[in-house]
């Protein structure tokens, strides 16, 4: 072996082994098995307008039945975006004839009783026992067959078929739960709480209180929870005396009921429903993302594991199913493929009826072009890691409509924002009429298209082995740039002018002063699509002109320069920067992390390229608090060992799979923490989960409270919000593969 050979092996070993430790020093998220949440819900339709709904329950075969004020209803036909309905439950016909008083779960069975008896249909129908309260609403049993039950104002004990004891009272009873521990039944009235002995048949005051509203047992029997128009409180079961202050920091104070299901305790309220956890933080279930009405009447342990919420508009049933990251970007790609693709582009759905997509229609939008980038995203990289056919197959659609915006125009290198065809009116002037017959085409086109433009061809260019496909890319790249170069750094419009936003020049862009983050995020932007034309074209006026901006115009100082220092322009500045200062940009963050990938990778020596990771961290140390899963996904390119992995694999958990924009208002709950008002718009404390948020695309601010549309008119896709930076993870190998076992 020569000495050339052998210093060529220890080069290739030690090559090896820095590889090695750069993919090592990342963690990956094994894709297990999760809780995912979801709803289906069963709206209530009254048959009379003084309908109302009471109380709901399961037993042990997995049926649901609903007590109304006209009989007992079941749900049906329902599942997820799509509600069932309440309807009357006709399985026994005797008991249409029973005027239903009040139900409950006794053994797991159901029992009822009417104005007459306390009966059941298990047990062989046995149970037939007399009572003499015919306003009867309460029930609940004990250890042997012996039922209290109440008026509101009266207490009957049943035993053997007689009534065993019976009182008055002077409060309003509302609640009555068995301590199978105790051998007695607690008993809520709306100013206290009393025990009943079934021992010794006495019944005992033992706490006084105001506006009580709901209970319930919990912690192994060992405390009562106690919900109060004004928070909750707990009470020591043994001592009967009250532990602790009220608990006020809660999503909503007016608790309507309480109940504990397996080791979490639901509450119930005015607005929405939550649940304590381990953690003692709490999810919050609110909206019709998740319950028919947020007045929360009823909840109780479904079949399944699953939560019931009764409402006083119908069920919501909170179904939590086994299912890893990879079963959830199948569920999402089926969503996109079914129902937001237009004319190839992703897109959303909108003037919907009460959240039902089969009402909506396609909305042509501003960002048609940098939406479907983001999803054409997803599938380059979904092809890189799965070598898909079908994958690869929606790459083709989707290109071919970015591909069509920049031959409608008919201006060489100028893509429209969007095209429609032509047939009806849409009452903005910067659609165009097309030379092609019948189609018309969006101008005005901004830097964020064309940022997403050239993210997705040379995502194309690098990793999709179609050689038709990848030489379509690399000429749009290069037809792209070409206009902006010929054209002094501007998108150049059908008028002659530059656009309002596709303006790169050193001249516009170094008149901002250096807090305006348009200064740095431009340079940053052009860079890196300088940067990816020169990669791909092999031209060498692409790192030319780009050694030019970043040495002779600054631009290696604009896009270095700290986030820390972008704030309000000064007060001397002129109109256009104050406006682009106002607050933090959040689109910005989305152009800035599309353009990272072309930046960092096809940086043009590993000089640049150590600068350009230290502006990518010092950007994400900023975004940090968001928890946003894109652009922690997105820093891992930089190979940075810590890039929130956690987090990002949090947020992709967490989101709903219900993409319906519904209205959800969370400024008004008491458990968050709010902070003074700021220039990054951060509103709370920490950020609150994607499952209790309005649905928004990467260009929004994760801590905006509030958003959505009551009648949930639009739908969003999970194209450019959720499968592309799954699929960007698992293709820089930061989420594994499904692991089922």
């Amino acid at each position: 072996m020569t000495i050339r050979t052998f210093k060529k092996i220890i080069f290739l070993l030690l090559f090896m082994q820095s590889i090695f430790q750069f993919a090592a020093a990342q963690s990956n998220h094994k894709d297990l098995p999760f809780l995912q949440e979801y709803s289906e819900k069963f709206n209530f339709e009254k048959s009379l307008p003084s309908s109302q709904l009471i109380k709901v329950n399961c037993d042990r075969n997995g049926v649901i039945q609903i007590l109304s004020s006209t009989g007992i209803l079941k749900p049906v036909a329902a599942q997820i975006l799509y509600p069932g309905k309440l309807v009357a439950d006709m399985s026994s016909r005797p008991m249409k004839d029973k005027n239903i008083k009040a139900i409950n779960i006794y053994r797991k069975q159901f029992v009822y009783a009417d104005d007459k008896v306390v009966l059941s249909n298990a047990w062989a129908g046995k149970l037939n026992a007399k009572h003499t309260l015919p306003e009867v609403n309460l029930i609940d049993g004990d250890n042997n067959f012996g039922f209290l039950i109440s008026d509101g104002t009266n207490l009957q004990f049943i035993k053997d078929s007689s009534i065993a004891w019976k009182s008055a009272v002077t409060d309003n009873i509302k609640n009555i739960s068995f301590d199978q521990k105790r051998n007695l039944f607690w008993i809520l009235s709306s100013k206290s709480i009393s025990t009943f002995s079934v021992k010794d048949k006495i019944l005992q005051t033992v706490f006084s209180g105001e506006a009580l509203t709901s209970f319930a047992s919990a912690r192994n029997n060992s405390e009562l929870f106690v919900g109060t128009h004004n928070g909750y409180f707990i009470i020591d079961a043994d001592s009967k005396k009250q532990k602790g202050d009220y608990n006020r920091k809660l999503p909503n104070n007016d608790i309507t009921s309480i109940k504990e299901i397996g080791k979490n305790i639901w509450f119930g309220s005015s607005m929405g429903a939550f649940k304590l956890k381990e953690d003692n933080k709490f999810d919050y279930y609110a909206s019709k993302r998740w319950l028919p009405s947020n007045q929360v009447i009823d909840i109780e342990s479904g079949p399944d594991n699953s939560i019931l919420i009764l409402t006083d508009k119908g069920l919501g049933k909170i179904i939590s199913a086994n299912m890893t990251l990879e079963q959830k970007a199948a569920f999402y790609e089926k969503q996109v493929r079914e129902r937001h693709l237009r004319n190839g582009f992703n897109a959303s759905l909108v003037g919907m009826k009460d959240g039902d997509p089969a009402t909506g229609w396609f909305e042509n939008s501003d960002n048609d072009g940098l939406w479907t980038t983001m999803y054409l995203g997803a599938e380059i990289f979904r092809y890189a890691v799965t070598r898909s056919p079908e994958a690869l197959q929606n790459c083709r659609e989707s290109f071919d409509a970015l591909e069509r915006l920049y031959s409608i125009t008919k201006i060489p290198g100028f893509p429209a924002r969007s095209y429609e065809r032509t047939g009806y009116n849409r009452g903005d002037t910067p659609w165009r009429r097309a030379a092609e017959p019948d189609w018309d085409w969006k101008s005005t086109t901004s830097s964020d298209e064309a940022i997403g433009h050239i993210f997705a061809f040379g995502a194309i260019a690098e990793l999709v082995d179609d050689a038709d496909l990848k030489k379509r890319a690399i000429t749009l790249i290069d037809t792209l740039m070409t206009h902006i170069i010929d054209n002094g750094y501007y998108l150049i419009d059908w008028h002659g002018k530059p656009t309002l936003w596709g303006r790169w020049s050193p001249e516009y862009v170094n008149a901002f002063p250096i807090q305006v983050g348009d200064r740095k995020i431009t340079a940053s932007n052009i860079t890196a699509m300088l940067q990816t034309a020169y990669r791909f074209t092999g031209k060498k006026i692409y790192k030319d002109k780009a050694m030019e901006l970043l040495n002779k115009h600054g631009y290696l100082e604009n896009l270095m320069r700290p986030m820390k220092v972008i704030n309000e322009a000064p007060s001397d500045a002129n109109g256009l920067s104050k406006l682009l200062s106002s607050s933090w940009n959040h689109s910005d963050d989305e152009m800035y992390f599309l353009g990272y990938w072309g930046l960092y990778r096809y940086a043009f020596n590993d000089t640049l390229k150590t600068k350009f990771k230290k502006s990518i961290i010092d950007h994400w140390e900023i975004e940090r608090p968001e928890k946003e899963g894109a652009w922690n996904i997105f820093t891992s390119i930089t190979g940075e060992k810590n890039f929130d992995l956690k987090e990002a694999i949090w947020y992709l958990q967490k989101y709903p799979l219900d993409l319906v924009n519904w209205r959800m208002v969370n400024s008004k709950r008491n458990d968050i923490e709010l902070i003074a008002p700021n220039f990054r718009e951060q509103t709370t404390k920490e950020v609150l989960p994607p499952s209790e948020l309005t649905i928004e695309r990467h260009n929004a601010n994760r801590f905006g409270l509030d958003g959505g549309d009551v009648n949930g008119s639009s739908e969003y896709s999970a194209g450019d919000i959720w499968l592309f930076p799954y699929w960007l993870g698992r293709y820089l190998q930061v989420i594994s593969a499904a692991n089922n076992k």
